[in-house]
């Protein structure tokens, strides 16, 4: 696979930038510097007060994405950044192309704050297989461009050890340093079993070979001859009364059933995936990738950053820096995130030589374990978030809305809908200023009959819930958040009143200038885009958007199950239905035999058989 180097992929010194026809610009004051930006793709570069590069980007227009940063309906993260801002400079580019291969080298040299970072990541361990005569095989967290094989990454740091420990058992390798030294006579080791000699030539390269080879099987989970070769000689060793041999092989052959169990994604499919999710709360952005090779998930791994970038920009910067060397690029690549796929197969192709082809899936095997990946950093962002100290926050909002106490319980609502079709509201909750997610509910709208009205769904959401909260004598939160204006506000504060629920205040966020609403004759107040007490309450309207709107994702995706379920011959529309009741997604179907299913869900086994070969396509 080709791959550039270094010279090539450093930063463009002054003379290549006018080479190309480029230009860079310093101007005085950042907002004014920001409209002088000419209407031409480029990157940009944002300096702090001690002249340090602090943030990088590209833009197929440079003064309409950068002015974007200054607009007064900026989020509170765009605000925080904009505060740090002194001075901005301008790199013109030929084209849109030529942005991203120059926003990625000067992220590399200059490695700014707010742009994602691989170093940022949470590194987790792998194994390393050298390329040399009489390989070794051992733990690693650093990959080296040196035709070494490389395994996981492994999250959990006892299924590789489990691994290694395996692997020392069974195949006696060499563990001396690289490269391999001779020796006269072996060591330790091969004295007791554990190493073959290759040191003192007491193995041939071929026949050592065959070890490093079954070890690769191991790793890739191709265990059947592994498996069998122990079997047998447990067997040979129980037949000579040798017991204790004969347990060892026995508990060998369980380990790597062990390790086999604990692999939870697999479509036996002879190729290379890789699967990259994106979860941002404010500025912290979790990136999460899954790597499946020949139908295996191989490796996992989280990657963390605060980042002033959006979901889009962020997911693509990750990209091109993580497979830079071009030694880690699978044959397929889905993201969950429209980026620019041309752009990044161009670059793909032009700077690593190699054709990657990139995927947005919305439905089928691959959207599911799209979703596992963001699950995963969805999971770990808000673990993070969680982590933050809120009670300066929460000081700050009793003061604004003249509350009683700071607001330690807190609940949010919001409404989504596909053109009237699925209609839910979500209620979020929020403890001590950070989320509560095993309090959240999810109210599907039963009263419009597939008409549009946010008020009316807001009146039965809330209804809904506050009627049980009175009747099982639950809680009470000290402030309702609504998404959305004064009509939103006043619906709820309606139901409330009618509930004889005085005490609970409401308050709503209007998005177009983050505007709050109140639910009395207060006029709206509009707090600057950096205060503390703002940023919360726009961190739970947040969640509640994005909670709302999962579960809008959700019902569309079930419809999708269902039009799969039914394009199998022998399945209609009852009997779709019949098995999502009985399984409840596509996923559980997946984990059943062909035989299982048929007499679980009294179906006929060639139906079954079509029906699993189907999902599995």
């Amino acid at each position: 696979m080709k791959k550039k180097s270094d010279a090539e992929l450093t930063y463009h010194s002054q003379a290549e930038v006018e080479s190309l026809g480029t230009e860079v610009a310093e101007m005085t004051e950042a907002s004014q510097q920001a409209k002088e930006l000419p209407h031409a793709s480029g990157v940009y570069l944002m300096r702090d007060e001690k002249g340090t590069i602090i943030y990088v980007g590209k833009a197929k227009d440079l003064r309409k994405r950068v002015t974007s940063y200054f607009l007064a309906n900026r989020s509170p993260k765009t605000a925080a950044l904009v505060r740090k801002i002194v001075r901005i400079e301008h790199i013109i580019t030929g084209n849109e192309y030529e942005a991203l291969v120059l926003e990625n080298n000067l992220i590399k040299k200059y490695t700014p704050h707010y742009n994602i970072s691989l170093k940022d990541g949470k590194s987790y361990p792998m194994i390393r297989i050298t390329n040399e005569p009489f390989p070794k095989v051992f733990k690693t967290r650093r990959i080296i461009d040196d035709g070494s094989s490389y395994y996981g990454p492994y999250p959990d740091a006892g299924k590789l050890e489990l691994y290694l420990d395996l692997i020392a058992k069974l195949f006696p390798l060499r563990r001396c340093s690289t490269p391999l030294k001779k020796r006269d006579k072996p060591c330790l080791y091969y004295h007791i079993g554990l190493c073959s000699g290759p040191c003192a030539g007491l193995i041939s390269e071929a026949e050592y070979n065959k070890s490093i080879q079954a070890v690769k099987n191991l790793l890739e989970g191709h265990t059947e001859h592994l498996v069998a070769r122990l079997q047998e000689d447990m067997l040979r060793a129980s037949k000579a009364l040798n017991f204790e041999e004969a347990a060892i092989k026995r508990d060998q052959i369980e380990a790597i059933k062990t390790i086999e169990t604990g692999q939870q994604v697999q479509d036996f499919v002879q190729e290379s995936r890789d699967y990259a999710a994106i979860e941002m709360r404010g500025p912290l952005c979790t990136i999460s990738l899954m790597q499946m090779r020949d139908g295996q998930l191989i490796g996992r791994a989280l990657y963390r950053a605060e980042t002033f970038g959006d979901e889009t920009e962020t997911l693509l910067n990750f990209l091109v820096q993580y497979y830079a060397d071009g030694l880690k690029l699978p044959q397929f690549l889905y993201v969950s995130h429209e980026i620019d796929v041309q752009l990044i197969r161009r670059y793909f192709s032009e700077q690593l030589g190699g054709r990657l082809d990139v995927n947005l899936p919305v439905d089928g095997k691959h959207f599911r374990i799209l979703r596992m990946a963001r699950e995963n950093a969805t999971r770990d962002v808000e673990k993070r978030l969680k982590g933050r100290d809120n009670s300066q926050a929460l000081d700050s909002l009793a003061r604004v809305l003249n509350l009683p106490a700071p607001p330690a319980l807190i609940e949010g609502f919001d409404i989504a809908q596909l053109a009237g079709k699925y209609t839910v509201a979500s209620l979020i909750s929020f403890r001590d200023g950070n989320p509560d997610k095993p309090n959240y509910r999810r109210y599907n709208i039963k009263s419009l009959g597939g008409q549009i009205d946010d008020f009316e769904s807001m009146r039965e959401a809330v209804a809904r819930r506050y009627s049980k909260i009175l009747n099982e004598n639950l809680e009470r939160p000290d402030l309702l958040i609504i998404d959305g204006g004064k009509g939103q506000v006043n619906a709820a504060r309606e139901i409330l009143d009618d509930l004889g629920m005085f005490d609970i205040p409401i308050i709503g966020l209007a998005k177009e200038f983050e505007t709050i609403v109140f639910d009395d004759d207060r006029e709206d107040l509009r707090l600057p885009l950096d205060d503390e007490a703002l940023r919360l309450v726009i961190a739970v309207r947040d969640e509640c958007h994005r909670f709302a709107t999962s579960a809008n994702q959700a019902a569309r995706s079930r419809e999708a199950s269902f039009r799969v379920l039914e394009s199998v011959q022998g399945i209609g529309k009852k009997r779709s239905e019949q098995l999502m009741k009985q399984y409840g997604s596509i996923e559980a179907l997946l984990a059943k035999t062909p035989e299982d299913l048929a007499k679980e869900a009294s179906l006929p086994l060639p139906v079954a058989q079509r029906l699993i070969k189907q999902l599995s396509l």
